[in-house]
């Protein structure tokens, strides 16, 4: 008796399947704010030999990771198709609590301050516009008042100072030469992104903002989907005070102010839609990216304060027009197929 040996015949290999390049071109389409910012720093380039300097790199970063935290708390409630104008307020009103309360002897101790303090607005936010059904811009609106109020009574318009020796270590420090408030940034960028694309609550938050009726429908719990977005918003906005008071190395009355509209214009032009449902970090990024590098090549170039926000206002125009257009031409597209 033999035995027949083992056929050790493979099956023979197919073609490697290559890129995708359809998609590929669709996804590069798509890039436009990408275009403007490699746009923006070709000319800067040009500007001023003092653009692509070390030192001044590292100030971009540092003033773009504070306001790239709030545009992600905007990114988020702009995708549920709502508005929060309140975030800089709470900035504010995050970074002087951070410094006064407990004196600010303890960081640790500051960072929870300015945590909860997001939080609790957040919560107050999100239950009048998910439960209670009022307006998101109203509501934040009053929010605005009411703690941008509370920042200038607490404070009586003086900066407030921290007693601790260290309170400023996580604004001024690098990691191989790059700032650690940056690495912040970016890593909250990827909490978020992996929060909104890869988890049940993430496609909530897109189901909600596309079209709130259908998500009930599909038996998606919006209400308090829509009230933990305000409240992760919160949160975002409070230690981004937090990170602006280490930064500044006091808790200033008026810190934050203009944020809610630097911060919706980073989402608008990074792609997102004010109505909701759809848009990405990536695209929250480089909108942040491109203010900062607008603003910051202003300042370089000594253009007058006054025509610096002329300059930011014509760019939102901009970005909406293009988001318009963009926008206009996936629904004659999608009606066509």
């Amino acid at each position: 008796m033999t035995q027949t040996p083992a056929s050790t015949a493979t099956a023979p290999a197919g073609p490697r399947p290559g890129p995708d390049w359809g998609r590929v071109g669709a996804w590069a389409k798509e890039q436009y704010p990408l275009y403007i910012l490699i746009l923006l720093l070709i000319i800067a380039g040009f500007s001023t030999q003092a653009f692509f300097t070390p030192q001044n790199l590292t100030n971009l970063v540092l003033q773009a990771s504070v306001i790239g935290i709030v545009t992600l708390a905007q990114f988020l409630v702009v995708l549920t198709g709502g508005i929060d104008i309140s975030v800089g307020s709470v900035v504010g009103l995050a970074g002087v609590l951070a410094a006064g309360l407990f004196s600010g002897t303890s960081v640790p101790l500051a960072i929870l301050v300015a945590v909860l303090t997001g939080a609790a607005i957040g919560a107050v936010n999100g239950w009048l516009i998910a439960f209670r059904g009022l307006e998101a811009f109203i509501v934040t609106l009053g929010m605005l008042a009411l703690a941008r109020g509370l920042v200038y009574a607490y404070t009586e318009g003086v900066p407030v100072a921290p007693q601790a020796e260290d309170f400023r270590a996580i604004a001024s420090s690098t990691l191989l030469g790059f700032p650690v408030i940056g690495i912040l940034w970016l890593v909250l960028a990827a909490a978020v992104a992996f929060l909104v694309r890869r988890t049940v609550f993430g496609r909530r938050v897109y189901a909600s903002g596309s079209n709130k009726e259908a998500a009930r429908a599909a038996g998606i719990p919006v209400r308090s989907t829509l009230f933990l977005v305000y409240v992760i918003a919160g949160v975002l906005s409070g230690f981004a005070g937090f990170l602006l008071a280490s930064r500044v190395g006091v808790g200033t009355p008026t810190a934050g102010t203009g944020y809610e509209l630097n911060a919706i214009a980073a989402v608008v032009i990074g792609g997102t839609s004010l109505v909701g449902g759809k848009g990405r970090v990536f695209g929250a990024l480089v909108g942040t990216l491109i203010f900062a590098v607008i603003s910051n090549l202003l300042v370089l170039l000594n253009v007058s304060t006054y025509l610096q926000d002329a300059f930011r206002g014509a760019l939102i125009l901009v970005a909406v027009l293009l988001t318009t257009i963009q926008f206009a031409k996936r629904k004659k597209a999608r009606q066509l197929t």
